[in-house]
């Protein structure tokens, strides 16, 4: 479980989250995870998974090896993804079983990417969403959400703002602790706004 969030704002986008691990019933925080940074970088991507923590290392070393990747818009990102799903079940072993009636085999993880683009949101079955203001997926996703709606009109940076859906989330959600993690980058500018 987790807080993770990602904030679009005045040309910046920022994507943050918490440092808890969980196992059953026994979390692990920072200062016992050496590994606690649940964002990961990949060209000019910054990209978090929520799920089992089986995921972090498996999605790293897919997205690595995939050649012909681009996370650049809300259908490359499918695509992507597409091409993916067949490399978790074939070289990682991904058990897709979730209800017996879904659509599509699962991908078992939802992920946020954070890059120049904009930030987009992949849920188990491939399905991308692409947002404009913010986001947060994990268990403390709707304290996040609250604090950060609360806080978007304000004077607060992107930055600021997803400090703040970060520190809601470890606040109230016990799956959910501090320190956190931020990282930001310049969005690129949209035809509609040059």
């Amino acid at each position: 479980m987790t807080t993770l969030v990602m904030v679009k704002k005045a040309g910046v986008v920022s994507i943050a989250g918490d440092s808890q691990s969980t196992f059953g019933e026994t979390r692990v925080g920072a200062t016992y995870d050496a590994r606690y940074n649940k964002i990961f970088r990949l060209d000019d991507n910054f990209i978090a998974v929520s799920g089992s923590a089986a995921h972090d290392l498996v999605l790293q070393s897919a997205l690595v090896k995939l050649k012909n990747r681009d996370l650049s818009s809300r259908l490359a990102i499918f695509e992507t993804f597409r091409k993916l799903h067949h490399k978790l079940k074939e070289d990682y072993f991904l058990n897709t079983e979730e209800e017996d009636n879904d659509p599509y085999e699962s991908s078992q993880m939802t992920v946020l990417i954070a890059n120049p683009h904009g930030i987009f949101a992949v849920y188990s079955m491939r399905e991308v969403y692409e947002y404009h203001r913010f986001w947060a997926i994990g268990s403390g996703r709707d304290f996040a959400l609250g604090a950060m709606y609360a806080s978007y009109d304000s004077a607060m940076t992107a930055a600021e703002i997803a400090q703040l859906g970060v520190k809601a989330g470890a606040e109230f959600d016990i799956a959910s602790s501090l320190p956190m993690t931020l990282y930001s980058c310049n969005a690129a500018l949209a035809e509609d706004e040059t």
